[in-house]
């Protein structure tokens, strides 16, 4: 019953406060001229859009919520919800965009939803255990270390929609990394928040948690349409939490022939969605500046 009375409806709500503040945060980002890979002075530049700080309110709103849906919930099942984040966000970018949503838009968020559904009936994620093993944990930071690495030299190295999937590929990862961090100072913060306090899981979240943040607005900054970045994001951060899951917190799912067969064609259909919407969304190719956008999209610096 908590699941089903509040792991889920949060996680669902978190999906759509998260949708908004992305899409928000993209209508910024990509009116913002700044040159290189990774800036954190980027966001002193975002700080003076209203559209960017309005967006703020969004994602405090569904990280809260996302941690409400951790504390009750598998790590597996929460994580998977917030897939719908992505068919939240085009739709919401359309709108602001001043365009309805297309027959296309509504097949691809379609899918993923039934995707996600189909996976989550299937699959029925069970809890694991509060805290990984020493192994498990050593094991897991290595692998993550590895794949950040890869991701952040393909964004050095390269320009255009390559660096925009590099940088969205290691946000996606440091948010799977956050949620299940978060999981686990979730499990001590019941014997207080002092015990909290003194375990390490608490500063890791915060900070992993504003450094994906950093990457995800370098990675909408980079002049590429918003579903291609934010498409890796969705599905690179439920990967890595289910990773993190299986791996190191030892949640389960149903295993056999024939659920593993469904898991797999759901998790197919879910990625089908996820393509539809990438190559559908609001296009920009490079970046525009307010002089060249419509009136329409012109915001105030």
């Amino acid at each position: 019953m908590s699941v089903l009375g509040m792991a889920i409806p949060a996680a669902l709500a978190a999906a759509g406060s998260l949708g908004a503040s992305w899409a928000l945060q993209h209508r910024a980002a990509r009116r913002v001229r700044r040159p290189g890979a990774v800036r954190a002075r980027l966001l002193l530049d975002l700080a003076r859009k209203p559209t960017w700080s309005a967006s703020l309110a969004c994602t405090v709103l569904g990280v809260t919520l996302q941690c409400v849906a951790l504390v009750t919930g598998p790590l597996v099942l929460v994580q998977s919800i917030l897939v719908t984040a992505l068919p939240v966000a085009v739709v919401f970018s359309h709108l602001l965009r001043r365009q309805r949503p297309d027959r296309i838009v509504l097949l691809g968020s379609g899918l993923c939803v039934a995707g996600l559904v189909g996976f989550l009936v299937i699959a029925q994620p069970a809890a694991g255990a509060a805290r990984p093993t020493p192994a498990a944990a050593l094991g897991m930071a290595a692998g993550v270390l590895a794949l950040l690495a890869l991701c952040l030299g393909v964004a050095s190295r390269t320009r255009g929609r390559a660096r925009t999937l590099g940088l969205a590929a290691a946000a996606g990862t440091l948010y799977g990394v956050t949620a299940g961090l978060a999981k686990v100072a979730a499990g001590t913060g019941e014997h207080g928040i002092l015990a909290m306090l003194g375990d390490w899981p608490v500063y890791l979240v915060a900070f992993c948690g504003p450094l994906g943040f950093l990457l995800t607005q370098n990675a909408f900054n980079a002049g590429v349409a918003l579903s291609p970045a934010l498409a890796v994001i969705t599905v690179g951060e439920p990967l890595t939490a289910l990773a993190m899951g299986v791996l190191w917190l030892g949640e389960t799912v149903r295993a056999g022939a024939l659920p593993v067969l469904g898991e797999v064609t759901t998790l197919l259909v879910l990625c089908t969605g996820v393509a539809v919407l990438s190559r559908r969304a609001p296009q920009v190719t490079q970046p525009r500046g307010p002089e060249r956008q419509p009136a329409a999209e012109r915001e105030p610096a």
